[in-house]
């Protein structure tokens, strides 16, 4: 039985209580977690505060933080194989992805390594000959950072990152769902030289833990990936100290076929859009707007892809599908699906949990053509489960696509380069992607807005959105000061 603690002020430490974590695979318990609590979290929040204002790290150049931050890149390289056998086993996601996205996460601090000394102020050309005026870029201060059990070591990377290149200290709320994998990170962030409290990392639930770290007083700026719900929360939450936030959440987005598209790359694509990670990815591609003149070849292709999908132990290299990660996720599949068919909706495969150990749901497509209301078209699904609907011109492609309370992604498969770049500036998403789709780069931003939120993470605008602006006035004259009655 595995026994992880808290990181505060560069020590372990364990929670106020503890709680069991659960194998998706099997149900079974398979290690203890520490439960913060307010006292864990101001903890937490005061080391934050202290390492902020110290010395060693107020006053360490921009040059340096880089430095440290490269060396927690080799680090995580160092340790992907197990970091990602860990998050296979505390959430289900497939050990082929983890060990591919967590190789990759090291890239992203590898980026912000390089940004951190890049991150610049400006000389301003002000009208007034008798002073020279500029702009400072400062850390915000302290950040909360709230990361879901999905991909937590990539969402974490790209909060931690940004934040410690511009000079911040961050408190990371792991998941109460799967945290092991943040928790061991603690391990190899104590690695890398960082001065204490500059990282701290808990892991709670939402009242006891959340609640307190996202409304906590000396909290500056909140960054949170997960669902609306709790998005509304920490809104409410951030009235208390007047933090700003930044908000990564879920998606309903519409992956986009044309008539003229690449039947194969397209189908390929989709499967990877909704049925990759378990269909656990906010940017999923959950709404299949296909044209009706291929939608039964195309639909003929992907049920086929569909049933021979590789359903297994996660921790198979051979598993191309592995467990949801909870059983209120395979409840609420199951639910989804049921509703959608009360609703009109027919479903062309899978449907139902498997009848095995673990929290399992096959590959799921539903056709949606005869059922425009039906509840699998408009609520985040956050698992293997496709809607479709049909269009006859492009203006319907579009309309379809936008009629959604969110907005993070978009796919489109079109061989027109023309209307490419119509459904480009048309389509109400933070990314759109084009004859692919579920990529990333550190170099890139992403986010969206509506219920997907706002701000972006990756990219330089995530390290700017970790800074505040000082305006700093000097004047060049001599002479005495003119009139004090009169504003300058």
């Amino acid at each position: 039985m595995r026994q992880f603690q808290h990181y505060i002020g560069g020590t372990f430490s364990d929670g106020a209580t503890q709680f069991d974590s659960r194998d998706p695979a099997t149900g079974a318990v398979w290690a203890k977690m520490p439960e913060a609590r307010a006292i864990d979290v101001n903890a937490a929040v005061k080391a934050a505060r202290t390492a902020l204002l110290a010395p060693d790290w107020a006053n360490m150049t921009a040059t340096m933080r880089g430095k440290l931050l490269y060396r927690l890149a080799d680090l995580v390289a160092e340790n992907a194989h197990s970091l990602a056998e860990l998050e296979t086993r505390d959430t289900g996601k497939i050990i082929r992805e983890t060990s591919a996205q967590i190789a990759y996460v090291a890239d992203y601090y590898r980026y912000y390594a390089g940004l951190a000394d890049k991150i610049e102020g400006a000389h301003l050309p002000i009208d007034k000959p008798d002073m020279e005026v500029w702009l400072r870029r400062e850390p915000v201060g302290v950040v909360a950072a709230v990361v879901p059990w999905n991909s937590q070591l990539f969402l974490s990377a790209v909060k931690i990152g940004p934040a410690l290149a511009a000079g911040c200290t961050v408190v990371l709320k792991a998941s109460e769902d799967g945290p092991a994998p943040m928790l061991e990170f603690a391990s190899i962030f104590d690695q890398a030289g960082f001065p204490p409290g500059v990282l701290n990392i808990v892991t709670g639930f939402g009242p006891e833990c959340g609640a307190v770290l996202t409304s906590h007083p000396e909290v500056d700026h909140v960054a949170f990936t997960g669902g609306p719900d709790t998005a509304r929360h920490i809104v409410r939450n951030s009235a208390e100290n007047l933090a700003s936030t930044s908000l990564e959440l879920g998606g309903k987005s519409p992956f986009i076929v044309f008539d003229d598209a690449d039947i194969e790359s397209a189908v390929n694509a989709q499967v990877s859009g909704i049925f990759a990670a378990t269909g656990q990815s906010c940017v999923a591609g959950s709404r299949l707007v296909i044209a009706d003149k291929i939608k039964d070849e195309f639909l003929t292709r992907l049920i086929e892809k569909a049933n021979e999908i590789v359903i297994g132990a996660p921790d198979d290299p051979q598993t191309e599908v592995g467990p949801l990660c909870t059983q209120a996720q395979l409840a609420a599949a199951t639910e989804l699906v049921s509703d959608s068919i009360v609703a009109g909706a027919t479903v062309l495969a899978g449907g139902q949990p498997l009848d095995r150990d673990g929290n399992y749901f096959p590959p799921t497509i539903i056709d949606c053509s005869k059922a425009p209301n039906a509840p699998c078209l408009t609520r985040e699904a956050f698992g293997p489960i496709l809607s479709v609907v049909s269009f006859e011109t492009e203006a319907q492609a579009v309309q379809i696509a936008n009629d959604t309370a969110f907005g993070l992604a978009s796919g489109v498969f079109t061989k027109d380069l023309t209307r490419a770049h119509r459904m480009i500036r048309n389509l109400k998403a933070g990314i759109v992607w084009v004859n692919t789709y579920r990529a990333v780069s550190p170099i890139a931003p992403f986010g969206g807005h509506g219920l997907s939120g706002h701000g972006r993470e990756g990219g330089l605008q995530a390290a700017l959105d970790y800074t505040r602006v000082k305006s700093v006035w000097l004047r060049t004259s001599d002479d005495p000061i003119p009139d004090p009655f009169v504003m300058r």
